[in-house]
């Protein structure tokens, strides 16, 4: 009997290209709660190791990243309708899960607004799951959550992100990692933590390259 396969994805920067989006609606509402603007170099802060410098930085505390988070997440829902995969995904995922794959998605944006993505662009058939974390800086926290609730096995799972915490996270509890460098983070960044495979485009993101890392694991 074969084992299940899964492959959990993030959201924002893996699947969707938000993160402009995302950083446009905080500037809107930073004000309100008496944090900085970012400017264009918040991007290389934010993709750094080292997220609390970013809200040191910027005057986000705690409570006030809590309610900026609710917020965004609020704000970026109404812009659902408008928000596409990243080119060449879609077709990614079809061949992923044509060739037996199961896919999920772990992310730290709500569980409506991902579904409602998934309807709108009419892909919610092929994802088994979604799973939105509360833990903002703690995907290894997350991710065990989701595999208990899943029962689901590590050694069936790999994940694929675009962040140097998605890295950092799955080699923390031992997980397989596929970081892509289209998203937030430069390539030679992700590259630097040496993630199981590095990926330029979701073109290279086959059934080959997945099925190799499983059996490397």
């Amino acid at each position: 009997m074969t084992t299940q396969k899964y492959i959990i994805f993030d959201f924002d920067g893996t699947l969707v290209d938000s993160v402009d989006l995302a950083v446009e609606i905080y500037n809107k509402i930073a004000p309100k709660y008496n944090c900085k603007p970012v400017q264009h170099e918040a991007r290389e802060i934010l993709s750094s190791k080292n997220p609390q410098k970013f809200f040191k930085t910027y005057g986000i505390t705690p409570f006030k990243l809590f309610l900026l988070v609710y917020r965004i997440r609020r704000e970026l829902g109404k812009h659902i309708p408008h928000i596409e995969p990243v080119k060449g995904m879609e077709k990614a995922l079809r061949s992923l899960r044509n060739h037996g794959y199961k896919l999920g998605i772990l992310t730290s944006n709500s569980k409506s607004n991902v579904e409602d993505f998934l309807d709108h662009n009419h892909l919610r058939g092929l994802f088994s799951f979604v799973y939105s974390g509360r833990k903002l800086l703690g995907k290894d926290v997350s991710i065990t959550a989701l595999l208990k609730k899943e029962k689901i096995q590590k050694k069936d799972v790999i994940y694929v992100g675009d962040e140097t915490r998605d890295v950092l996270a799955m080699k923390k509890v031992d997980i397989p990692v596929i970081a892509v460098g289209w998203g937030l983070t430069p390539p030679e960044k992700l590259s630097s933590l040496l993630p199981d495979l590095l990926l330029a485009s979701p073109e290279n993101l086959n059934p080959e390259a997945v099925e190799k890392l499983f059996r490397r694991a």
